[in-house]
């Protein structure tokens, strides 16, 4: 059986998902148009290397769901210990950027791969949940191996240290274990053990990130420095109102009050110039239409791999979506973690596609022959 069917393949064209790559085009469209907006007094430099980044994307998505995702399974140990190597490769080699050495340089590019391990982690933790074959509910050695999946390279990645993105690794087990069952007392004794020990890891936070934690509870401690951007963002969402000021005319924007505008507060800046409804209402809207779209296809899938693949891609998508809105309006800490097909950075825009790739691979494989 070849693992990708040829593109030419009139079955492949039909079978196609074009609702969900349209909704992909259209955000991509937008993240474009608000990263240019954004960065258009610098030149043109980041807009072209995003659009350049949004098209290999695109092919990605495209490649991807042409492989059976039963062969991409089938593989997932090998490329599951190739990323763990590559990922010791960054934190002995990799380079620093922000405090944290989580980039590789491609040539002329650099890459994060701690994003892109995240779509493997989701097959390989898909793969061992679907071939479990025990009882309704997960015991407790399951739950340790299914941990240890994902926490070996969620651990490296902290070790860089990137927590933001580290943190992101979690949805994939929360859901995968929560779809294949866990016994509601071993939940609620895993919740209240989490409870009891986050105060703890205050004391191994660094000082700029325990000023994200003390600002999110005490927002106007210090409005001039570590403060100041989340103060910007609401100001520039509040003055957009419904309609916003149009585009390129975004006074936080374009007058540089609203600092990291085009990757982590992209949607600072699509509030502002855009509006509350022609912004986020459209912007939201095409992320939900994305989520919804990704778990019917979840639940049309022919077996459990696919199922957990899946609701693998979509928690990750909606980690990302909550805690990015969230974190613009001063809802949680500022945590690094943007947002899906919006925010600037070629590393996560194409762990993006190639996740809508591994969804469209499920949903063009769901008859089965």
């Amino acid at each position: 059986m070849s693992m990708i069917q040829p593109l030419r393949s009139q079955s492949f064209w039909r079978d196609f998902d074009w609702l969900m790559l349209s909704a992909l085009v259209f955000l991509s469209i937008i993240s474009l148009t608000e990263i240019y907006s954004s960065t258009m007094s610098v030149g043109g430099g980041f807009f072209l290397r995003q659009l350049a980044f949004v098209l290999v994307g695109i092919a990605c998505l495209f490649i991807v769901s042409a492989m059976d995702y039963h062969a991409i399974a089938e593989r997932i140990p090998w490329i599951y210990l190739i990323s763990i190597v590559g990922l010791i490769y960054v934190l002995a080699l990799g380079k620093t950027v922000n405090g944290s050495k989580s980039w590789v340089a491609v040539g002329p590019v650099s890459i994060q791969p701690s994003e892109m391990v995240k779509m493997v982690t989701v097959v390989a933790v898909a793969r061992y949940l679907a071939e479990l074959r025990s009882s309704r509910y997960m015991n407790l050695t399951q739950m340790f191996k299914a941990g240890l999946i994902c926490g070996l390279p969620q651990a490296l990645v902290a070790l860089q240290p990137d927590l933001g993105t580290a943190v992101t690794y979690l949805p994939i087990l929360a859901v995968g274990m929560f779809i294949r069952g866990v016994k509601p007392r071993v939940l609620v004794t895993v919740v209240l053990a989490v409870v009891l020990i986050l105060p703890s890891s205050w004391f191994v936070l660094k000082p700029h990130q325990k000023e994200r934690i003390l600002n999110f509870i005490y927002p106007d401690r210090d409005p001039l420095k570590s403060g100041y951007q989340v103060i910007q963002s609401k100001i520039a969402i509040g003055s957009g109102g419904l309609l916003g000021k149009g585009l390129f005319k975004g006074t936080q924007n374009q007058l540089g009050f609203l600092p990291t505008r085009h990757t982590d507060f992209i949607l600072s800046v699509v509030g502002e110039e855009l509006g509350f409804l022609r912004g986020y209402v459209v912007v939201l809207g095409l992320l939900g239409f994305v989520l919804f779209r990704s778990i019917y296809s979840a639940q049309t899938a022919r077996d459990n791999l696919g199922l957990f693949i899946i609701m693998g891609v979509v928690g990750i998508y909606f980690f990302h979506i909550v805690v990015n809105v969230g974190m613009v309006i001063g809802f949680v800490p500022t945590a690094g973690i943007p947002l899906p097909f919006m925010s600037y950075g070629g590393s996560s825009v194409l762990t993006c596609f190639i996740g809508a790739g591994l969804v469209t691979s499920v949903r063009r494989r769901r008859y089965v022959n």
